[in-house]
C-alpha cells in the first residue's frame, strides 16, 4: 500500500543553463553562467570576486553547449515519459525571451522553444513545473544596471514573468519564481549577478538586491494569479536543516541563526512580512534597506506552495570558520561525524529530509514540492555497456522512504523531482563527471564526447517506484 498521495506528482529536474546548450542560437542573450568558468577561476566568478563581462579565448565554459538539450529535447523528454513521468521541473532562460532583459518586447524565437517543449511535455501528460528564474540573469542587465542591486529590475523581471504567463497559459500551471533564493548570500554572482567593488558592504549589496527579488517575486506572483487563478505559485530555497554540532547552548544558537539566515528569503515570500529577527540581523551587519512605497504591501502576495531541494542536512558550531566547514558545498558546514558522506564531501542523511519537511510545514503550513534531490557520482560503462549505479538508488530509495515517513507526519506534499534526471552540467564544479541522472550521456569535463544517452540501472528503478506510486522500492 503507498502512503503516496493519489496525484502525487513523480518526476525529475533539469535547469536551462545546466542542458540546453545552444547559448546564442535562437536570438539568445548571454547569462551570468555563460561566463562562469569550468577549472580554477571558477570559484572566484561564482562568489562575485572576479569581475568576468567578457568570455576569454583561455577558458571552457560548460553552459555554452551543455547536454544539448535544446536540439535534443524530444528525445529526452521521452525518455522521462517512458520513466513514467508526471512532472518535469525545467527552468526558462530569460535571456531567450528577454536577451537584454529590457526590451519592451519578446524575443519571439525563444517563446516558440519553450512552447514545444510545454506542447511535447503536455503530449505525454506530462506537467511542466517552470523556473523563472534558475540562476540565469542576462548580462546586459549586470553591466547596465548592477543586476539585482538596482531597482529597475523589478520591472524587468515582472515584464518577463507576465510574458511567461500570458504565453504560456494553458501550457503551465506550476511556476516557481526564484531557484535558491538563499543561494545569493552564498554566491552571489551565479546566484544573482552581483559582483562586488573594493570596500564595499557586502552584506548591505545582498540583502538590498534580496529585498529586490523578494519585491520581483511577490509582483511575479500576484501577475500569475491575475493572469489565471488555476496557477500555482512557489518559492525555493536551498533547503537542508543545519544541527547543531553538540548541545553546547552557543552551538544551538549558531544552528538556529544558520537556519534564519537560509530561511530569511522564504519567511517573506510564504507569510508576507520581514521576520521579527531580520530588524536585530540588518542592524548587526549595517544594513540599511531602501524600500519603496507600497513594497510592504506587495509582500503581502504570498506564494501558493513551498519547493525546495534537499542534499544534505548541514552542522553548525559557535566556532565555526573556514577550515574546518566542507568546501565542495557552497553553504558552508561543519562535517557530521555522525553522517556518512559522498565522494563530493556532502552528507546522506535521510532522516534529516524528514526533519526538514516538518520544520517547514510547522513554520509556513503550506503544501511542500521537494523539487531537487539526488546524488553526484562519477558512473562507470561496465564492459556490456551497462552502468550499475546502485549507490544511487540506494540514496534515493532513503529519500523517498523518509518523503514517505513526512507524509505520515501529516506534512502536505506535492510532488518529487530528482535534480538532474539526465545528466548535466554540475552547477557547483561545472563538472560533467559528477553525474545525477537516470540517463547517462555521453560527455566529459572538458567537453568532449557524442552526447548519446544511455539509460542506467536507476532508469528501470525509478519507472517501477512511479508505477507503484512509491510503493515499490526494492
Amino acid at each position: 500500500m503507498s502512503v503516496f498521495p493519489q496525484g502525487f506528482l513523480w518526476g525529475g529536474a533539469l535547469a536551462a543553463n545546466q542542458s540546453e546548450g545552444a547559448y546564442r542560437e535562437g536570438g539568445k542573450g548571454l547569462t551570468t553562467v555563460d561566463m562562469i568558468p569550468h577549472g580554477a577561476n571558477r570559484l572566484a566568478v561564482k562568489v562575485g570576486k572576479e569581475k568576468r563581462f567578457t568570455l576569454r579565448d583561455d577558458e571552457f565554459y560548460p553552459s555554452h553547449e551543455a547536454i544539448d538539450f535544446y536540439h535534443r529535447y524530444k528525445e529526452d523528454i521521452a525518455l522521462m515519459a517512458e520513466m513514467g513521468f508526471t512532472v518535469f521541473r525545467t527552468s526558462i532562460a530569460w535571456s531567450r525571451l528577454y536577451p537584454n532583459g529590457d526590451e519592451p518586447l519578446p524575443n519571439k524565437e525563444g517563446i516558440a522553444f519553450y512552447r514545444a517543449v510545454f506542447e511535447e511535455c503536455k503530449k505525454y501528460n506530462i506537467e511542466p513545473l517552470v523556473t523563472l528564474c534558475h540562476f540565469d540573469v542576462p548580462m546586459h542587465l549586470v553591466t547596465e544596471y548592477g543586476s539585482w542591486r538596482n531597482r529597475k529590475m523589478v520591472d524587468f523581471f515582472a515584464r518577463y514573468a507576465r510574458t511567461c504567463f500570458e504565453e504560456f497559459n494553458g501550457l503551465v500551471k506550476y511556476w516557481l519564481t526564484f531557484n535558491e533564493i538563499n543561494i545569493m548570500l552564498h554566491s552571489p554572482f551565479s546566484g544573482a549577478g552581483l559582483v562586488f567593488e573594493e570596500g564595499e558592504n557586502e552584506d548591505q549589496v545582498k540583502y538590498q538586491a534580496a529585498h529586490h527579488e523578494l519585491v520581483a517575486s511577490a509582483l511575479a506572483t500576484k501577475i500569475a494569479h491575475e493572469v489565471n487563478p488555476e496557477n500555482q505559485v512557489g518559492c525555493m530555497l536551498a533547503g537542508g536543516n543545519f544541527y547543531p554540532y553538540s548541545c553546547k547552548p552557543e552551538d544551538v544558537w549558531m544552528a538556529l541563526e544558520k537556519d534564519r539566515e537560509n530561511l530569511f528569503f522564504i519567511d517573506v515570500q510564504a507569510r508576507g512580512s520581514y521576520p521579527a529577527y531580520s530588524a536585530r540581523v540588518f542592524r548587526e551587519k549595517g544594513v540599511v534597506i531602501v524600500k519603496d512605497p507600497g513594497d510592504d504591501e506587495l509582500l503581502k502576495n504570498t506564494v501558493d506552495f513551498v519547493s525546495f531541494s534537499y542534499y544534505a542536512s548541514r552542522c553548525a558550531s559557535a566556532d565555526m570558520n573556514a577550515s574546518n566547514t566542507n568546501a565542495a558545498n557552497i553553504v558552508k558546514s561543519l562535517r557530521n561525524p555522525h553522517i556518512q558522506v559522498s565522494e563530493w564531501g556532502w552528507g546522506i542523511d535521510p532522516l534529516g529530509l524528514r526533519i526538514t519537511m516538518n520544520m517547514m510545514y510547522d513554520r509556513y503550513q503550506k503544501p511542500l514540492f521537494l523539487v531537487e534531490n539526488g546524488l553526484g557520482a562519477k558512473d562507470v560503462m561496465d564492459e556490456h555497456g551497462e552502468i550499475n549505479d546502485d549507490y544511487r538508488i540506494s540514496y534515493l530509495r532513503e529519500h523517498i522512504r523518509a518523503m514517505g515517513d513526512a507524509i505520515e507526519d501529516g506534512v502536505p506534499l506535492i510532488g518529487y523531482t530528482t535534480w538532474g534526471c539526465i545528466d548535466l552540467v554540475a552547477a557547483s564544479t561545472g563538472e560533467m563527471s559528477k553525474r545525477y541522472g537516470f540517463v547517462y550521456v555521453d560527455r566529459d569535463d572538458a567537453g568532449n564526447g557524442t552526447l548519446d544517452r544511455t539509460r542506467k540501472k536507476s532508469f528501470w528503478w525509478y519507472k517501477k517506484v512511479i508505477a507503484s506510486n512509491g510503493a515499490d522500492l526494492a
